[in-house]
Parts: structure tokens; C-alpha cells; sequence
């Protein structure tokens, strides 16, 4: 496929992540008001859906945008209205519609607009799916010859999350406190974290119900989108809490998203395989056709490039992790979100977390902004995707916080 063109001059670059072939959802607070708008981004240009659908413009039977701060309301209609709003959308939007003299009016610079988190998550469920991330994290606590745990060729691992501490790009994130012991200290102790890191993820948006066992087919038909993905983790709080039942405290301070979902349409040009099986998956879960996508994926430090990898690293689709979540009979919910774990590759500069990155501390990473093992204070993480087609791009918008200091002692008396 090759650029759309539209007469949003903006949209018309090779260098906007958001031409008229991407379209992705969003939500935004006009000025002096509160409750966020559904809006889509165009180029430089957020176009204002909600209002646009109130006035008539956008008409699609059985939605009502106007009257919803987020996408979950249209998520629920399922594909078709998706697959309607989105053609009506292009219609609008594009070189020579006669819609253009209308439309105008619901455009809005992106720049400096305040961004609202784009749906209501239902739920929260982080997956630990990046073959390259396990290996390097099994190595540096097991050993190379017992990295990853015996179940691993053969089922996607997670754990669930907590979906109250799931932000929009933007938001700050508070170094947390919690319950800390070395492997030199007799007893825990009680303190901030010293080792607080990023994850370099994807996440999957649940977009239509369940209710029992589904086919990997059916968990790719009802992904709405996705969008970049950084689970932040307190590694010196997972490590004293996480035997037997694996991460608690330590992912619970905060997942940041990106403002903007990417819809499957979007990125329908991009699919690729997942990678070569070493062990043939049970029927369930083998792939039946390409359910990853060629996303390359970059994280900065303070500005700087630190991390360059891409999606097509991971072992596991998300459909295969939706297929694989609802095997017990689990229901899945519109609006549940799903991390698909450390994207990581095969080279240092490709490790999508700094206790990758530095090796748990015994390599620390060279920055501009100095030697980093894990974040300091005051550093801004940013996560980056953009898939390339020919003349155009696939973005996410960044995915961006800042980490300020710890709060005093909250139990101090």
C-alpha cells in the first residue's frame, strides 16, 4: 500500500506518523472544559470525532461518540461499525471530499493539546513473551542452561496486573516505596526503590467480549488496536517478593500507554510471522497465518537513543495470548489490555530494559546523561514505533514519562 493522500496537508508527509492510512483513536479535553472528546489524529491536526458525529457529519447506526469520553462505546459495537467509521473517516478526510469546507472546523493543532487516556481499561494482563528478554533475565538469575522455565516453548506466561495504575503517555511517575532485601542483607528493609526500570512493550486492546474458550482467529478478529507500552518495575521489589507467585508490588506503580491506538486495519500491510518454533505449539495455539507485525521500536533516555528493536522479536502474537487467556474459561472484557512483555533482540542495543541494558547492574549502561544502571531521578523514558510502508509511516505517538523522587516516609509518624 502507499500514502493516501488527504487534503490535510500535514498528512501528506513521509516524516507525520500519522497519514490518512493510519487514522488512530484517541481522546482529548478541549479548552476550559474537563471531559475528554474522541478524536482521531491527522497529521499535525487532531480531528475532533465526537463533535463531528454531534453535528451530523459522522453517522453510523448505533454510535454515539458524542455522548462518550473513550472508545470502549464504539469497541463494543464490534468490527463493522469499526470498519464504518473508519471508511467514513477516509471519505472525509481525503484529497477532493466534498467534505472538506464542513470538516475544517473540527480540526484542532495537536500540539499542546492535552491527551486523555483513549479507552476505560477494563482490565490489566502482562505477558512475558519476548524470547530474547527471558533468556537474558533467566541467564542473569539461573544460569544460561536453565533461562527459560520448562513451560515457555509451550505457553505464553503472564500474570495479572493492576488496571487502576494504567496512565496516558505524559503522566509523571513517583519512585514507590516498598520492601527491599539484597542477597548480603540479613533482613528486609523498608525504602524507595533503587532499581526502578522501564519495559519496552506493545498492548493489545480487547475490543469485543468472550466468554469461554476462543480460537487464535477469533482472538485476532476481536483486537481493536494496539499501542506502545512500558510496564514500569521496581526490580529490587521483585526480587524479594516475586517467589512463589511471581510479580506483585513491584509492577503496580504505574503502565503507561501511548495517547493513540493503532487500529488492526492500519497495520494490516505490516504483518509478519513469529519467529521459527523450536518446540510445535498444541493445536490451540499454533499460528495460522502471519499474527505479528514488522513495528520497529526505539526507547530514549533524556533524548537519547538507547534501545532499537522491533515487534517481530516477539515469540508470541497477542492473539495467541487472547487465544491462550480465555482457555480456562476466563471472560474477556471490552477494554481489557494486554502487554505483550519485553520486546528485546539479540544484540545489547536491542535489550528493551536496563536491567538487560546494564546486565543487572555489573555493566552499566554510557548515556549523555551519565552512566545508568537503572532510572534516576529526573530522567525521561520515552518509547517510540513506527511501522514503514512505502512514502508513509505507522505511529503510535510516543510514549513518554518522567521520573520524579520518591515521597517522604508515607508511614513516618
Amino acid at each position: 500500500m502507499t500514502l493516501l493522500r488527504s487534503w490535510v496537508d500535514s498528512a501528506n508527509s513521509s516524516e507525520t506518523p500519522f497519514p490518512l492510512n493510519n487514522l488512530p483513536y484517541g481522546a482529548y479535553i478541549p479548552a476550559g472544559e474537563q471531559t475528554p472528546r474522541c478524536c482521531v489524529a491527522i497529521g499535525d491536526q487532531l480531528f475532533d470525532a465526537a463533535a463531528a458525529e454531534a453535528d451530523g457529519l459522522i453517522n453510523i447506526d448505533g454510535l454515539l461518540l458524542a455522548a462518550a469520553s473513550d472508545w470502549n462505546a464504539m469497541m463494543q459495537h464490534g468490527p463493522d461499525v469499526w470498519a464504518a467509521f473508519r471508511a467514513r473517516l477516509t471519505v472525509i478526510l481525503s484529497e477532493g471530499s466534498a467534505d472538506q469546507a464542513t470538516a475544517e472546523k473540527y480540526l484542532h493543532p495537536l500540539a499542546g493539546a492535552r491527551l486523555a487516556m483513549p479507552i476505560t481499561v477494563a482490565e490489566y494482563t502482562d505477558f512475558y513473551a519476548g524470547r530474547h528478554h527471558a533468556t537474558n533475565v533467566g541467564t542473569m538469575f539461573r544460569g544460561a542452561e536453565n533461562a527459560l522455565p520448562p513451560n515457555w516453548l509451550h505457553i505464553p506466561i503472564g500474570y495479572n496486573g493492576r488496571a487502576s495504575s494504567v496512565v496516558v503517555s505524559g503522566t509523571d511517575i513517583r519512585r514507590p516505596w516498598g520492601q527491599l532485601k539484597g542477597p548480603n542483607d540479613d533482613a528486609p528493609r523498608w525504602g524507595p526503590s533503587q532499581r526502578f526500570d522501564i519495559e519496552l512493550e506493545m498492548g493489545a486492546i480487547v475490543g469485543q467480549p468472550s466468554n469461554g474458550a476462543i480460537t487464535v482467529d477469533q482472538a485476532d478478529a476481536n483486537i481493536f488496536g494496539y499501542v506502545l507500552l512500558n510496564d514500569w518495575s521496581a526490580r529490587d521489589i521483585q526480587a524479594w517478593e516475586y517467589q512463589p507467585l511471581g510479580p506483585f508490588q513491584a509492577k503496580a506503580t504505574a503502565t503507561s500507554i501511548s495517547p493513540w491506538i493503532v487500529s488492526k486495519t492500519a497495520l494490516e500491510p505490516f504483518r509478519c510471522d513469529t519467529p521459527a518454533r523450536e518446540i510445535e505449539l498444541l493445536p490451540h495455539l499454533r499460528d495460522t497465518g502471519p499474527m505479528l507485525y514488522d513495528i520497529p521500536l526505539s526507547v530514549t533516555l533524556n533524548g537519547k537513543t538507547i534501545v532499537q528493536t522491533n515487534y517481530n522479536e516477539l515469540y508470541y502474537s497477542a492473539a495467541q495470548q487472547l487465544a491462550h487467556h480465555t482457555t480456562s474459561g476466563c471472560p474477556m472484557r471490552v477494554g481489557d489490555l494486554l502487554g505483550s512483555g519485553t520486546i528485546s533482540g539479540p544484540e545489547r542495543d536491542n535489550r528493551g530494559s536496563l536491567l538487560e541494558l546494564s546486565w543487572g547492574g555489573k555493566e552499566p549502561l554510557e548515556t549523555p546523561s551519565g552512566p545508568r544502571s537503572y532510572i534516576e531521578d529526573g530522567d525521561t523514558l520515552a518509547l517510540h514505533g513506527a511501522a514503514q510502508g512505502d512514502g508513509y509511516q505507522i505511529g503510535f505517538g510516543d510514549c513518554v514519562g518522567t521520573l520524579l523522587p520518591a515521597l517522604d516516609d508515607p508511614f513516618k509518624g
